[in-house]
C-alpha cells in the first residue's frame, strides 16, 4: 500500500491516550487509515474521532493541530502517514 507523509506528532497525553498531530500536507478525515512511525512507534490506525481546538471535527486540513485518540503511545517527532489504497 502507498503512504503519504501528512504530518508529525507534537505532543502525547499518556493519561488519556491522545496524540496531537500537526498537519503539514494533505489533510485527512474520519475513516482514513493513518500510520504512525517513529523511533519506537510503528502502527496503523483508522481515524474514529478527532478534535480541533477541543471541538469534534470530521476532517483535518493543512495547518491544523488536531488531537486524536491513539491505540498505542506515540512520541513527539513521530511521523504520520496517510495510507492510500
Amino acid at each position: 500500500m502507498e503512504e503519504k507523509k501528512i504530518g508529525v506528532v507534537t505532543h502525547y497525553f499518556g493519561h488519556v491516550g491522545v496524540g496531537i498531530i500537526k498537519v503539514e500536507a494533505e489533510g485527512f478525515k474520519k475513516g482514513d487509515t493513518l500510520h504512525f512511525k517513529g523511533h519506537t512507534s510503528d502502527f496503523q490506525q483508522t481515524v474514529e474521532s478527532l478534535q480541533i481546538e477541543h471541538k469534534e471535527a470530521d476532517q483535518a486540513k493543512v495547518g491544523d493541530a488536531m488531537g486524536m485518540k491513539v491505540n498505542e503511545p506515540v512520541r513527539e517527532h513521530d511521523e504520520v502517514f496517510k495510507v492510500i489504497g
